[in-house]
């Protein structure tokens, strides 16, 4: 053997011992050499669904934030079910509840044509889309940190354990963004996410029939829609502008007006009133904390390098 052949082998086992050990962190640039037509072509067709339909931005962030919950950013809530395991969209949090799963189909078609082969990983997808809906409706613009790959699993148990629910109180939303590596800022500016988008009946029935910390004429708008019983999938918007990513959310708040009592949870006489009020005054000061922590959600616990696959099919393990 040579000596070019016996380096070139060395080198060559040395670059896949490398690969195999380094831990990978995201990057804005993954996509800069591999595939430049990539985040243009998410965004075209992002701003087609939002064109279409407004709330469909509001959709697609949750999708996003949905998946980093459940086992870090890992593309698993976009998996059906299978005989090995149940999808996530049956969870408790998602049954009924999340949708854009046809979109999604739609820019990973799109993105694998004009890339010519699978490269983008369907995580990669729910947030570029995340911060081209929010963009779409107006909203701040943040640098998408890339390279996550998918996995090859789902967990319907985990969901229904870890995924935040409406009926929650400060303290059980505190510990729950906690347990994700998410403090109260995250928190706070995440739960803004709510400025655009709807809810049904049957998620914030309880609030407008029960609640004391709910201001009365709203409580009574609110029911004209949602009946005591019946009407569970009526929609009602968060704040009074579901399709503009402003500050009304929280300027609702602090009147009392919040729609899930996990929103008014923020405003209730608890740690977070001051930031409330400070991002119901302060748009830029809410765009760029939301910014910042749409970042640290995308970070959570992402497969990278050789971890997972890139899916061909976003709805299932190559």
């Amino acid at each position: 053997m040579g000596m070019a052949p016996r380096f070139n082998f060395l080198l060559h086992a040395f670059l896949c011992l490398a690969l195999a050990t380094t831990s990978f962190s995201l990057s804005p640039k993954f996509y800069d050499n591999l595939c430049p037509q990539a985040l243009p072509a998410i965004k075209r067709i992002v701003e087609a669904a939002v064109h279409r339909e407004p709330r469909m931005g509001a959709s697609l962030l949750r999708l996003h934030f949905h998946d980093c919950f459940v086992n870090g950013c890992d593309g698993s809530l976009l998996l059906d079910s299978t005989s090995a395991f149940e999808t996530e969209k049956n969870a408790r949090g998602n049954f009924n509840s999340v949708r854009g799963f046809e979109v999604v189909d739609q820019i990973k078609a799109e993105v694998d044509r004009v890339c010519g082969r699978p490269v983008v990983s369907c995580a990669d997808i729910l947030a570029v889309a995340a911060r081209d809906s929010v963009l779409a409706l107006g909203g701040p613009r943040w640098k998408v940190r890339l390279g996550r790959r998918d996995s090859t699993t789902a967990s319907r148990a985990l969901a229904d354990s870890v995924l935040p629910s409406a009926s929650m109180d400060l303290p059980a939303l505190i510990s729950n963004f906690k347990n994700q590596g998410l403090n109260t800022r995250d928190l706070v500016a995440l739960s803004g996410g709510h400025t655009i988008g709807l809810s049904q009946c049957v998620i914030f029935r309880n609030r407008i029939y029960n609640a004391t910390n709910i201001d009365p004429a709203f409580a009574k708008e609110r029911r004209a829609t949602c009946p005591r019983t019946g009407g569970n999938t009526n929609l009602a918007p968060f704040d009074p502008t579901p399709a503009r990513f402003d500050t009304a959310y929280f300027k609702n708040l602090v009147k009392e007006r919040g729609l899930l009592t996990s929103d008014q949870a923020l405003f209730s006489g608890g740690s977070t009133d001051k930031l409330v009020e400070t991002y119901s005054k302060n748009l830029d000061a809410f765009w760029v904390d939301f910014g910042k922590s749409m970042i640290k959600m995308g970070n959570i616990k992402p497969l990278t390098g050789n971890q997972g696959q890139i899916r061909v099919n976003c709805r299932k393990v190559n």
